[in-house]
């Protein structure tokens, strides 16, 4: 059945008129990225139709354009209909609408808490901003897991003009919208492919999928995912996740690529199966990725949240323990506060090293975009460049906010300013020496945000990388100990989290400050070590560690500097009230030689 206006006719008219009220939806919407900036265009540049009884929707490409240059290529998906009200629950009778079953998603813990990498994709170091959702969701508290719609003021339905100039259509949203929702599973389990006027929607299906039951289109009820930014979500049941990404660059997300080599090639157990994808083809044939189908992960959350629990608990023990000073911090006592949290990081680093174990299991050898390579001198040239282009600009922006930075932050910002050069020449020694190691690919953006917690165990998702890089940097092999110095790092974040926010955990005040400070270095480093030791004993002969001691600490304190560098200027744009955990850890990595 056709929608009303569609074909030549309904693709002249949103050409015409949708780019005059695009930059105002898009501006409403959670996971547009380019609100900060100034639009000076928005430009329709295709459109697929999807059809299936009642329902008549579009997936429209919008090419946008910034002042000052630069620009994006949007994925907005829309139901086209009379009355904007009919679409938001899908169409009576249509397949996959039932009642509500409720949340099957575990809640988040607050903001203030999250982990630095937890953020808008692309921006590390910023614990505190919602997380996206990533390979599979948390949900969050208090909700129904139903969209709560645009932010406030932003315009939630476009309009067009229908065939020969007739009634208006209202497109809206057609994420949320059931049977939209249905069909797209549908296509990924039926192999579909969708013309537009431009390019094409390809749907794939991977062994995995085939390997499951059948006709899960037709018994699962979609529900679109809140609380995300970059891109967006949909359950099916408890079974299916859909990742929908809605800025399309050209060529193969690494969400995608790692998820399908380590479900059909590595057989890699702690992270969602691929199942699916979904990917726009447009003119010359350029892939671009647009989603991916994964399998549910039950959890209770992210390793974070777990983190933040523990660490919580710890700090209220010994803020009663008016006896206990950090100088008695080897007493059993203490160690004992710690001890079953420390099991969980050692299982974490073990399935951490599993993970980079996979990424160089033989089946990477035969691929090759996962075949290992060396370090060579262009390589660690051009990771110098980088480094001493990224210490030039953070430290230009430390010196511009120096005076307005929090008291507790100043001395720390003067002693890590007047350290520059030994920065600079810490990543000098480390790069213009052989690195006797293989780079491989990683996960690229790994933190106890990216770590799901089932209860008994943890699983990895969001292979994406940082989004805010070009694609093709994501996809660049590297050493594996850049993950290990995210985390590392991700371990001192969650030490000063709940000194910092106002979480309501931990009771933080004038009198006890100082005690708990030093007891998050305390616990940091415990829990650091555990990790760092267990890993290095599962990764055992890899050939993606050095051969020895010395050049593994070298190379780990290299990505650990490079990462608490990046985490400052997060801190400086964003929250200066936080920026003193960068700092310190600057400070920390460059007295030390051991982590």
């Amino acid at each position: 059945m056709a929608a009303p206006g569609f074909g030549k006719e309904l693709f002249s008219n949103l050409k015409v008129e949708l780019p005059g009220q695009l930059p105002a939806y898009l501006k409403g919407q959670r996971w547009f990225g380019g609100k900060a900036r100034e639009l000076r265009g928005a430009e329709v540049v295709d459109f697929i139709t999807l059809e299936r009884d009642a329902l008549h929707a579009l997936i429209v490409m919008v090419k946008v354009e910034y002042e000052g240059g630069g620009g994006d290529l949007y994925s907005v998906p829309l139901v086209v209909s009379k009355d904007p009200g009919s679409n938001l629950r899908g169409e009576p009778g249509a397949p996959g609408v039932s009642k509500d079953a409720g949340s099957n998603f575990k809640g988040e813990a607050g903001t203030s808490g999250r982990d630095p990498g937890s953020n808008l994709k692309g921006e590390p170091g910023a614990p505190g901003v919602s997380k996206d959702a990533g390979s599979n969701f948390k949900g969050e508290a208090g909700t129904s897991g139903r969209d709560p719609g645009p932010p406030s003021g932003g315009a939630a339905v476009l309009t067009v003009s229908g065939r020969g100039g007739g009634g208006a259509a209202t497109l809206s949203d057609a994420l949320k919208n059931e049977t939209f929702l249905s069909v797209l599973l549908d296509a990924i389990e039926r192999g579909l492919v969708f013309t537009g006027e431009a390019g094409e929607l390809v749907t794939s299906r991977t062994h995995a999928l085939s390997m499951q039951e059948t006709g899960a289109a037709g018994s699962l009820r979609p529900r679109a995912i809140t609380a995300e930014q970059s891109n967006s979500s949909v359950a099916y049941g408890d079974r299916l996740i859909l990742k929908f990404y809605r800025r399309l660059e050209e060529g193969v997300n690494p969400d995608l690529e790692v998820g399908g080599f380590l479900t059909e090639k590595a057989h890699y157990q702690h992270t969602p199966q691929l199942l699916g994808a979904l990917e726009y083809r447009g003119v010359r044939g350029l892939r671009m990725t647009q989603g991916i189908l994964q399998g549910f992960v039950p959890n209770q959350g992210d390793a974070w949240q777990y983190t933040m629990k523990s660490i919580s608990n710890f700090y209220n023990e010994v803020r009663r323990d008016s006896e206990g000073s950090v100088a008695a911090a080897e007493n059993d006592a203490a160690r004992s506060l710690i001890a079953p949290f420390l099991e969980s990081v050692e299982l974490l680093a073990r399935r951490t090293a599993e993970l980079h174990l996979a990424l160089v299991s033989p089946a990477a050898a035969t691929e090759p975009d996962f075949a290992p390579e060396a370090f060579d001198d262009k390589f660690q040239g051009s990771f110098e460049d980088a480094l001493l282009e990224l210490t030039n600009r953070i430290f230009g922006q430390l010196r511009h906010a120096q005076d307005r930075l929090p008291e507790n932050a100043k001395p720390k910002a003067e002693k890590v300013l007047a350290s520059e050069p030994q920065i600079i020449e810490r990543f000098h020694a480390a790069l213009s020496r052989p690195i006797r190691a293989v780079r491989t690919r990683i996960h690229g953006d790994y933190h106890l945000g990216q770590v799901l917690y089932t209860g008994a165990d943890f699983v990895i998702i969001d292979f994406e990388g940082e989004p805010a890089r070009p694609l093709s940097q994501r996809r660049l092999k590297r050493s594996p100990l850049q993950d290990v110095a995210g985390m590392l790092r991700s371990f001192h974040y969650a030490a000063h989290a709940p000194l910092l926010a106002s979480t309501g955990s931990v009771n933080v005040d004038d009198s006890n400050r100082e005690k708990l400070n030093g007891w998050a270095e305390v616990w940091a480093k415990w829990v650091s070590d555990r990790y760092l030791e267990k890993y290095l004993r599962t990764s055992r002969g890899a050939e993606y560690l050095p051969p020895s001691r010395e050049e593994i600490m070298a190379l780990l304190q290299l990505h650990v500097l490079e990462k608490a560098v990046y985490e400052l200027g997060y801190e400086l744009n964003n929250r200066p009230g936080w920026v003193a955990i960068p700092l310190e850890g600057i400070c920390k990595t460059l007295e030390s030689s051991n982590l």
